[in-house]
C-alpha cells in the first residue's frame, strides 16, 4: 500500500470516527475532523503533509510520490 493511500485511509477513519463520536458522546469531538480537514487544506497548497513524513520516520508504506503531489 502505497503513502498516499494510507494517508488517505488514516484521514477518512479518523474524519468519520469524529463525527459519530461528536454525535454520539461530546461535540467537542467535532473538532477532530476539523483538524483533520485543516491538514488536508494546508497540504494541497504547501504540499507539506505532516503524517507523510511520521509515517516514512516509521518505516511504513511504500513511498511512491508525495501525498500532495498531483497524479501523472
Amino acid at each position: 500500500m502505497t503513502i498516499q493511500r494510507l494517508i488517505f485511509l488514516i484521514a477518512g477513519t479518523l474524519v468519520l470516527s469524529g463525527l459519530a463520536l461528536g454525535f454520539f458522546v461530546d461535540q467537542r469531538w467535532l473538532l477532530l475532523p476539523a483538524f483533520v480537514g485543516f491538514n488536508m487544506f494546508q497540504t494541497a497548497f504547501t504540499g507539506f503533509c505532516p503524517l507523510e513524513r511520521i509515517l516514512i520516520k516509521l518505516g511504513i508504506g511504500q513511498t511512491a510520490e508525495p501525498c500532495g503531489a498531483a497524479p501523472r
